[in-house]
């Protein structure tokens, strides 16, 4: 079975080698992996694909060579985790059921109607479509499904349709010692940068020493020019947690190529659309947040703006005062967006989310158009684009 694999992976792209199969096999043996295929497929990718670029053809050759397979042969059952058995009661909907599940009818409905189970209901609730509780259609609740719905008391998103989470989530910093991979990020960056030589003298001019030296009948005449640098400012605004979470790496790499990059970075945090305030450092984002207005206040004109975000949401939280999904915003997300636009008219929002499918979000297609169609994708194309947009080409 695993030579047929290991041969299905030659042949869709993937430069393995029997010296890697060999070792894999000696992983197997020594039980690294349990006989899941979720546990086999980690080891299987750590032991054979040497390159992170040939992750897409490995899961795409995997995807098609175990299809329907829950466990790996040889009659040893794998063991049911613990989290399994605590969610077994979920509800296992087809497509045809979700499509049936209709939302309350828009968010002052869903809002209101909150407020009254929260008011009439006395204990907890499992299953079903109306009370607060788990594993049901009900729009409230956890573990279940609704298009349209209030998560309260779960630990991470599953559909993703939430328009308002009761939960006190964490995020974590994005990492900027993160080795890029793909270097070319680091080249579109360069195409931004202006060289200025600014501050205090510090470096040696060469031409100029020689020059004064001559002229001073050769006594040496050193002479110090302040460092060059790139000139260009740079502020940041990076989407962290919820649906952000798939794009971690590349959102890394593009932070970590910045920091290297521009020596006048500033950057800070927000969830989903940026309101009155933001943060630096995701452990503190409750106790240290900065006003949005301060910020404005405090980084001039020049500074060249870049939010980062797959701006995939509900379109609550970006017209309605009150549809941020973790606090209560008294002014909607899109004056914020708004003013920000107009204090830094150097402006681009960049989307790890693929471009074919913006069409498919309300929320993407409302971000583009307060961005005067600034926004594009956290590609190497994109990039280009974006980089010559914030240099006014």
């Amino acid at each position: 079975m695993l030579n047929d694999f290991f041969l299905r992976l030659r042949e869709g792209g993937v430069p393995v080698s029997v010296r890697e199969y060999l070792m894999l096999l000696e992983a197997l043996g020594k039980g690294v992996a349990d006989y899941r295929v979720e546990g086999f497929y980690h080891l299987a990718r750590a032991a054979l694909v040497k390159d992170e670029s040939h992750y897409d053809r490995y899961d795409r050759v995997f995807a098609a060579y175990f299809k329907g397979v829950a466990e790996l042969p040889d009659g040893i059952l794998a063991a049911i985790p613990e989290e399994w058995l605590r969610r077994m009661s979920e509800l296992n909907l087809s497509d045809e059921d979700k499509a049936a599940i209709q939302a309350l009818g828009g968010w002052e409905k869903l809002m209101e109607t909150l407020r009254q189970r929260l008011a009439e209901q006395k204990d907890r609730h499992q299953g079903g479509s109306k009370w607060i509780g788990t594993a049901g259609t009900s729009p409230f609740g956890a573990h279940g499904y609704n298009p349209e719905g209030v998560r309260i008391g779960q630990g991470a998103s599953r559909n993703r349709r939430a328009v308002k989470v009761w939960d006190q989530r964490e995020f974590r910093n994005l990492d900027s010692s993160e080795e890029l991979g793909p270097r070319n990020i680091k080249l579109a960056l360069r195409r931004l940068r202006r060289f200025a030589r600014e501050g205090a003298p510090e470096e040696l001019d060469l031409d100029g020493t020689i020059s004064a030296t001559a002229r001073n009948a050769g006594w040496l005449d050193l002479r110090m020019v302040p460092e060059r640098h790139n000139a260009v400012k740079v502020l940041l605004f990076l989407d962290v947690g919820g649906s952000m979470d798939d794009h971690v790496k590349i959102c890394e790499e593009l932070f970590s190529a910045a920091r290297t990059e521009f020596k006048h970075l500033e950057y800070y945090y927000f969830h989903n659309f940026v309101y009155e305030s933001v943060w630096r450092d995701n452990r503190r984002r409750r106790s240290e947040r900065f006003p949005l207005a301060s910020v404005m206040h405090r980084y001039a004109h020049d500074y060249r703006l870049i939010l980062v975000g797959d701006a995939t949401m509900s379109p609550y939280e970006i017209i309605y005062p009150g549809g941020a999904i973790e606090h209560h915003n008294e002014e909607a997300g899109a004056v914020w967006l708004s003013r920000l636009l107009a204090t830094y008219p150097r402006a681009i929002w960049l989307n790890p989310q693929p471009e074919q499918r913006w069409d498919y979000h309300d929320s993407i297609r409302i971000t583009r158009e307060l961005m005067t169609e600034r926004m594009f994708p956290l590609t190497l194309d994109g990039l280009d684009r974006g980089i010559s947009r914030l240099r006014g080409q």
